[in-house]
Formats: C-alpha cells, sequence, structure tokens
C-alpha cells in the first residue's frame, strides 16, 4: 500500500480512530487505534483495496475471519471484528504491547536455547489449535509472531501468533491465490506451497521449523541471492545441519530439523508440538547422539494463560522492551 507512513492518522474507519501506523506489509497496514464504541485500544490492519473487489478473497476473508475469531487460545491474538468500510476490509484485535519476534532476532540475532524452545512450544500449541478447526496460517513468519512479557519468572515471555483471519483453509487449496499471488514469506515457505500443491497443517510445521531454525542459527536455513535460488532450494537443497551454524548443538537436533524441513510432507512430524517435543529432548544434555528418536507420545505445552492485557498484530513491533530472555536458564 504505496501511501506515506502514517498517512491515514487521525481518520475514523469503521467506528476506530487510527492513532498512529504501528506495521505494514505489501498489502496491508497496521494501526494503533481506539475503538469508539466500548472505549478500547486495538490493533487495526487494513488491507489494499484491490484485495476487497477480489470476490473470491472477500469469501474466504470473511470465512476465515469468522473462524479464527472462534478459536480461544492463550496463544493466538483474538480478533474482535472483521468486516468491510467504504471499501476497505479490516480486521480488528487485540492490542499487543511489545515486539515482534523479527524485531527481536534482529536485535539479538539469536535467541538463547530456552527462550527459542519456549516461544516454538507456544506458538507449535496455537498452529495445531488452528489446524485442528481446518485452518492453515500460510505465512509463519517471525514477524507474525508477537512476543509479550510473561506472567512471572518461570514464563518470562507470552508468544502470540497473529494474522489467522488472512490464512486458507487447508481443504483443496494450494500455494496460490485465484489472482495468481503467493502468499507466504519465501525464506520461510514449504516445498509445497511453492509448487502450487495442497498444503495442510505440515506446511506450518514446515514454516515453524524455519523460524526456530533462525532463532537458534541467526538466519533461516536456505539464504540465496535471489527468490528463483531460494525457491529451488526450498525445493530440492537439503537443510544445512544447525550444528555447523551454532557450535555445541548436539547432533540429535540436527536430525529433528531435518525431519522438520522434508521435502514431503509425509516425511515429516504429524503435529507442531510433536516436533517441538521432539526437539526439547534432543537438546537435554542426556539425549542420545544418534537420530533423534521418536517419543511414544508428544509432550504437550501448556502454558498458563496471561492477566488479560491491553495488546499488536500482523508483525507490528512497538518500542517496548522485549522479554528477558537469560542464558544461564537451563529449564527446558
Amino acid at each position: 500500500m504505496g501511501a506515506g507512513r502514517g498517512f491515514l492518522e487521525g481518520r475514523e474507519i469503521a467506528g476506530y480512530q487510527l492513532e498512529r501506523e504501528i506495521g505494514r506489509g505489501d498489502m496491508s497496514l497496521v494501526y494503533r487505534a481506539v475503538d469508539l464504541r466500548l472505549d478500547r485500544t486495538v490493533a487495526l490492519k487494513l488491507l489494499a483495496p484491490e484485495l476487497a473487489r477480489d470476490e473470491a478473497f472477500r469469501r474466504r476473508f470473511a470465512h476465515d475471519s469468522r473462524v479464527a475469531a472462534a478459536i480461544d487460545h492463550p496463544h493466538i491474538v483474538p480478533v474482535l471484528e472483521a468486516g468491510e468500510s467504504d471499501g476497505i476490509l479490516y480486521v480488528a484485535t487485540r492490542y499487543i504491547p511489545g515486539p515482534d519476534l523479527r524485531t527481536l532476532l534482529d536485535q539479538e540475532g539469536t535467541l538463547p536455547v530456552p527462550a527459542a524452545l519456549r516461544i516454538a512450544a507456544q506458538v507449535a500449541s496455537a498452529l495445531d489449535a488452528a489446524h485442528e478447526h481446518d485452518l492453515v496460517h500460510r505465512d509463519v513468519r517471525p514477524a507474525s509472531i508477537l512476543v509479550a512479557r510473561g506472567t512471572d519468572s518461570d514464563h518470562p515471555a507470552h508468544a502470540y501468533l497473529t494474522d489467522f483471519g488472512l490464512t486458507e483453509r487447508s481443504l483443496a487449496l494450494t500455494g496460490f491465490t485465484t489472482a495468481g499471488t503467493f502468499v507466504g514469506t519465501l525464506a520461510y515457505t514449504a516445498p509445497e506451497q511453492i509448487s502450487g500443491r495442497p498444503v495442510d497443517g505440515r506446511s506450518d510445521l514446515y514454516s515453524l521449523a524455519c523460524v526456530v531454525y533462525e532463532s537458534l542459527a541467526g538466519g533461516p536455513p536456505f539464504e540465496r541471492d535471489d527468490d528463483m535460488a531460494l525457491l529451488w532450494a526450498h525445493q530440492y537443497d537439503p537443510p544445512p545441519a544447525l550444528s555447523g551454524r551454532r557450535p555445541g548443538t548436539a547432533p540429535g537436533v540436527d536430525a529433528v530439523m531435518a525431519k522438520a524441513l522434508a521435502k514431503s510432507p509425509e516425511e515429516r512430524y504429524a503435529t507442531c508440538l510433536e516436533f517441538v517435543a521432539e526437539l526439547r529432548a534432543a537438546f537435554r544434555p542426556d539425549a542420545p547422539s544418534r537420530s533423534a528418536r521418536m517419543p511414544d507420545a508428544p509432550v504437550p505445552y501448556l502454558p498458563p494463560s496471561p492477566a488479560p492485557a491491553p495488546s499488536t498484530p500482523g508483525g507490528s513491533a512497538e518500542s517496548t522492551p522485549g522479554p528477558p530472555f537469560d542464558e544461564d536458564d537451563d529449564e527446558w
């Protein structure tokens, strides 16, 4: 949306007073706004007007927004309202103060292993909950993961996955919209999504594995000089071993990451939590050095729900400090 930053500040749209721009993408803007009816702060995402003119997109947007609003999960940013006003589609969500994971990685380079695993487990729990509703995110990336302060020293960070109102259902869908526009961010996109094959929750698992890899290695598994080379790498090149980019990583971790980043969805883990459970087990000091074995059952992560707080969706990063990551924290 090519206008200058903040050009809508002060405007009222669909009963929301826009305060300031807090994020943007190629086809959207995100504003911190005030709900004038309930006097509460929200994050309001405005989609490019050309999307509203695509009837297929409008129907999909309405359906997925309803499904996303119905999912009650502590690590999914709640959708408060979605609709259309003067030819602009919008989504209002709870406002989350705090940076997104993209901002944290840009600042820190890498995260401590315990912090990366905690965030991964929380996002995995959110994704599995969405997949149970036949909702596939399709664009899991650091900018779609918001990181707020947790409730106490045992839970120092609380991650939220956002942008569920802009996703597509898993059944009979490919990596491209009806208008031919690719959906996804190349550095984190599953091979089947690139090639236009049907996607499901295992595509999100691949993207999550790319995010976890970057959190630990300082960059995603595949980095190339141009987009075509990157697309090729996702589809055909083996992922580089994490142990080669993060010294001291147990060999079992490489086996877990290789399975999560398998080219074929059938060769990956069945759920996101299963992947994170195996990764946690491989990182433990007493983990076997051979190829990671599959546990009898995945270990679920059940984080406590924090007290409600004003809350930014869609990759919007605030300037408030991030969570207190501690390199000496050895709790997995």
